[in-house]
């Protein structure tokens, strides 16, 4: 009898164990990943492994990208400039060039927390930005 409740239980743990990681976001599933590697030096085999995991939808929408379009400089062009430069790693004519050419996209495929941070950066500084995924 002990062992049939030792059975279940570890059953039901194993379980609830399965429900936990199924609904992990995509950085929670990153953070376990680094944590597996660096403490228990599990790596992965993607080569070997054929795995299908269902999405939920918030994951879904962290998989979104998101394309940032500039519509507007405002009126500090010259500190748009400067931030383009920043973000893309393009020389300062280029991003003039950027500037000069509103609407125009500056950086595509970005995922949802840079998309907003860079937007946010953007806005701070007169700029009009429209985020299209």
């Amino acid at each position: 009898m002990i062992k049939e409740n030792q059975n279940t239980t570890n059953t039901a743990k194993i379980a609830n164990l399965a429900k936990e990681l199924v609904n992990l976001t995509v950085t929670e599933v990153n953070e376990l990943t680094i944590i597996l590697k660096k403490d228990y030096g599990l790596e992965s085999n993607h080569d070997n492994q054929n795995i299908t995991v269902p999405i939920n939808q918030e994951q879904k929408k962290e998989n979104i990208r998101y394309n940032m379009i500039l519509k507007s400089s405002g009126t500090s062009k010259l500190a748009v400039v400067k931030l383009i430069k920043e973000i893309t790693g393009r020389g300062l004519k280029d991003s003039k060039e950027l500037v000069d050419s509103v609407p125009t996209t500056i950086k595509e495929s970005l995922n949802k927390e840079e998309a907003e941070l860079l937007k946010k950066k953007f806005e701070e500084i007169g700029a009009e930005i429209e985020l299209i995924n």
